[in-house]
């Protein structure tokens, strides 16, 4: 099972790295320029809204992929009884949460012209929805090939479609914000009409038809799994809403923000992808009473020496990046890379998320999931209404990380008990003592006397370098794993 997992990360992650960064760092980020220096605030603005959809999404879903993917995983041949009724709840989810979005929309206060993008948004997101539908069938199926390709084909489609829009000459206007979201349309709805051929060849003939009894079970088992999706996805994305609507500046602040935040994402794939493969992998091994520690141990290491190096780096290079990358001096730079360097100490925290996270997602353990998520959001949202109105963008980065921090502490004190997981201490140490070198590593860098990019490609050539002579990331393990059955 180690050497399933090793050989579909190795695919997954070259697909994606070669893909999101570039999208999200690439074709996100320059449109979040462009439409900043010609439009200030409404790339702010949309990001708030977006965010907004994102919270509600969870009532598109209600946890049904989480529980369909475990629930493959380990019985797979329930897949064409259930992949029909589980279609249907769909569409009947997606309905319910068009009126949801639109009844917030109302409270929240938003405008005519905030209705309009939120219209959109919303219709991707449904989209959306379908398709992390369908890869939770390809996921649960342990066929990650396809998933992996599925994962990458919107973002690459957004390239083309953006790289034409932004470089093409096609117009003289400036870009506006509207442009990209209906970019997005297309290419999820192009994603969508490939992963429903790849699920629905492998379902064969079959007629959608909404089962009273079957759709109620279903939604009763994914509920625990809603939840826990819905409090995780408010401490997520509440930040950016409530910038908006509570900063005195509140689309320029959410703008500040989201800077930062998009490099957060981009980084963050990893542990997103690494979350995706383990969870039915955990799920097999737990049903079979097998013994989690070793891959666990080996999964930590390989993402921990990742999480380590960029979000070190990152923070100690964090005006220059900030600078090279969206063209800003001033107050605008200052305040984007302080809220910058604390989201990339919170990512650290938030990446270890994806390894216990989802070891308690997979044996059940939901309602001690969805406590220590619930204790997330009210420390999220208590200290956002103290410290936005105050700090603005940088005072909603502090509240996150106290909340990864405190989260991160509880998940995996209880994975660790509940579990009976043992790291070794030898790996714990090499764990330490590789943080501790690679802090030494890029402090140094900052000093040496070359312009900023070669200083930093030294410390992350170096920091790899460390990985793995340390360990962190060790070739005499991944080749046992080679070697070793499925």
């Amino acid at each position: 099972m180690q050497k399933k997992f090793f050989k579909n990360l190795v695919l997954v992650l070259v697909l994606n790295v070669l893909v999101k960064p570039f999208y999200i760092l690439g074709i996100d980020a320059e449109i979040l320029k462009q439409v900043e220096t010609h439009s200030p605030g409404d790339y702010g603005e949309y990001f708030s809204l977006m965010s907004l959809t994102f919270i509600l999404n969870i009532f598109l879903d209600l946890g049904i992929n989480n529980y369909n993917t475990r629930n493959l995983a380990r019985y797979s041949h329930l897949f064409r009884k259930y992949f029909a009724g589980i279609l249907s709840i769909r569409f009947l989810l997606s309905f319910g949460y068009i009126i949801l979005v639109i009844i917030t929309g109302f409270i929240l206060g938003y405008d005519a012209s905030q209705f309009n993008l939120l219209s959109l948004l919303i219709l991707n997101q449904i989209i959306i929805a379908f398709i992390q539908y369908f890869r939770s069938n390809l996921a649960g199926l342990l066929l990650f090939k396809q998933d992996s390709i599925i994962s990458i084909l919107d973002r690459s489609l957004l390239i083309v479609i953006c790289s034409v829009m932004l470089w093409g000459g096609i117009t003289n206007e400036p870009i506006r914000i509207e442009w990209f979201v209906l970019a997005q349309t297309a290419s999820y709805f192009i994603t969508f009409l490939v992963a429903g051929y790849l699920v629905l060849k492998r379902a064969g003939k079959f007629r959608a038809s909404l089962r009273t009894a079957f759709s109620w079970m279903i939604i009763k088992k994914s509920l625990p799994y809603a939840l826990l999706i819905l409090l995780m996805t408010i401490y997520y994305r509440s930040d950016s809403v409530m910038l908006e609507r509570m900063s005195a500046d509140g689309a320029r602040d959410a703008a500040v923000y989201a800077r930062g935040y998009r490099f957060f994402e981009a980084l963050n794939m990893v542990g997103y992808l690494f979350a995706g493969l383990l969870l039915p992998i955990f799920a097999k091994l737990l049903k079979q009473k097998e013994d989690i520690s070793q891959i666990t141990t080996f999964s930590l290491k390989l993402i921990l020496s990742y999480a380590f190096l960029v979000a070190t780096a990152a923070f100690f290079y964090r005006e220059e990046i900030m600078s090279w990358r969206f063209e800003i001096s001033g107050n605008e730079l200052i305040e984007s890379s302080l809220a910058f360097g604390i989201l990339m100490i919170c990512f650290v925290f938030f990446t270890s998320l994806y390894i216990y996270g989802t070891i308690l997602t997979a044996n059940g353990s939901l309602r001690v999931l969805n406590i220590s998520a619930g204790i997330g959001v009210l420390v999220n949202i208590t200290l956002n209404l103290y410290m936005i109105p105050i700090y603005g963008a940088f005072g909603a980065a502090i509240a996150s990380l106290i909340t990864q921090i405190l989260t991160a502490i509880i998940q995996i004190s209880i994975a660790h008990n509940l579990i009976k997981l043992h790291i070794d201490l030898t790996s714990l140490l090499r764990i330490i003592g590789y943080f501790i070198v690679i802090v030494l590593i890029i402090m140094g860098s900052t000093h040496l006397k070359m312009p900023w990019y070669y200083s930093f490609s030294i410390a992350i050539a170096t920091g790899i370098l460390v990985a793995l002579l340390s360990g962190m990331i060790s070739i005499r393990e991944i080749r046992t794993i080679l070697q070793s059955g499925d």
